[in-house]
């Protein structure tokens, strides 16, 4: 798969998603298999350019090739402003953001909303295309409601504007992540446009990814919510698309290495106060659905320093290691 001049190691993208996908979890998927990642959404209004949020968001340095740094917004010359202010900072490719259906954005008339207005979307595309002189890409849902799924004609918009690649996630605006995605229309996208195409929605395990593929015709698939926690899915999904059986799961050992290892780049970046508070989540998705932990999760939420949070995971994991199926020892082993 290939995205204007970038080949890509394979056809596994990670979704961006605002709050989770900072450059240090994008590294993390890049490293365990993803093949494509995208920054979190940054909005293209200038006033907020320079917030501590943005700054952090818009933080590329270290990431690998290509840079694929998302905006949003809804007035055409400062999203071509955005982008070529985010080209000068090290962007490789530019993506747009047309598919969030979060209130705070759509009010604004800027993600999914704009899936009602094909000629505001096409006023948008062409300016951005024309600001830069890197692929441009656009994350699109399929349409404003189940009644009016235009995915189609926007897809077909966008390929007209020069866009290089697109990302369909299989609901609608009003779905939110509401009920099941559909690929029908991703399907049809596929079948109207010669641009590669990444299907997206409820992409959760290696046989889901292998049945979109084969039932939409897409050229890969971007993975969201199921990442969160569970970054060994893309080396998963791709061992399964080249051999058809499943993978091992990692053990406590690796799940542990590369939990530390986030957690420490979250501290460094954030600083550790904040840090830490930013790990809570993360750590609850990483423990999601594991054996014994819900007490190991109470005791995180309440921690408060970085070696309180490294030594009460390096005790439960002692005892998933050693096959304990209960955390009530973990308090004893931290201590």
């Amino acid at each position: 798969m290939q995205i204007g001049p970038f080949p890509l190691p394979n056809r596994l993208a990670l979704a961006p998603m605002v709050g989770v996908t900072d450059k240090f979890f994008r590294r993390l998927c890049r490293d365990l298999g993803a093949g494509y990642t995208v920054s979190e959404m940054l909005a293209a209004n200038p006033a907020l350019r320079h917030t501590a949020t943005s700054k952090l968001r818009g933080d590329f340095e270290g990431e690998s090739s290509p840079v694929a740094v998302q905006i949003a917004g809804s007035e055409p010359d400062w999203m071509a402003d955005a982008a070529r202010y985010n080209v000068a900072r090290g962007a490789e490719i530019i993506d747009i953001n047309m598919g969030c259906p979060a209130k705070k954005v759509c009010n604004k008339l800027a993600g999914s909303a704009l899936l009602s207005h094909p000629d505001q979307v096409r006023a948008i595309l062409d300016a951005v295309v024309a600001a830069v002189d890197v692929p441009v890409t656009v994350k699109i849902r399929t349409g404003p409601n189940p009644r009016e799924r235009n995915g189609v004609e926007i897809a077909r918009l966008a390929e007209a504007a020069g866009i290089a690649a697109l990302a369909v996630h299989g609901r609608t605006r009003s779905d939110r992540f509401k009920g099941e995605a559909e690929y029908e229309t991703i399907r049809d996208i596929c079948s109207a446009v010669t641009i590669p195409v990444f299907a997206n929605g409820d992409i959760d395990t290696p046989e889901a990814a292998a049945a979109v593929l084969a039932q939409t015709g897409a050229d890969g698939v971007m993975i969201g919510r199921a990442a969160q926690g569970n970054p060994w899915i893309f080396r998963e999904v791709a061992h399964f698309l080249e051999h058809g059986e499943r993978l091992a799961p990692p053990g406590p050992a690796e799940v542990l290495d590369v939990m530390e290892r986030h957690l420490v780049a979250l501290w460094q970046a954030y600083g550790e106060a904040m840090g830490v508070r930013v790990a809570r989540k993360h750590i609850g998705w990483y423990l999601d659905g594991r054996t014994g932990a819900a007490e190991v999760r109470r005791q995180l939420m309440r921690t408060e320093s970085g070696a309180e949070q490294v030594s009460l995971l390096r005790s439960y994991f002692v005892l998933q290691k050693a096959g304990v199926g209960q955390a009530a020892g973990v308090g004893r082993l931290a201590a």
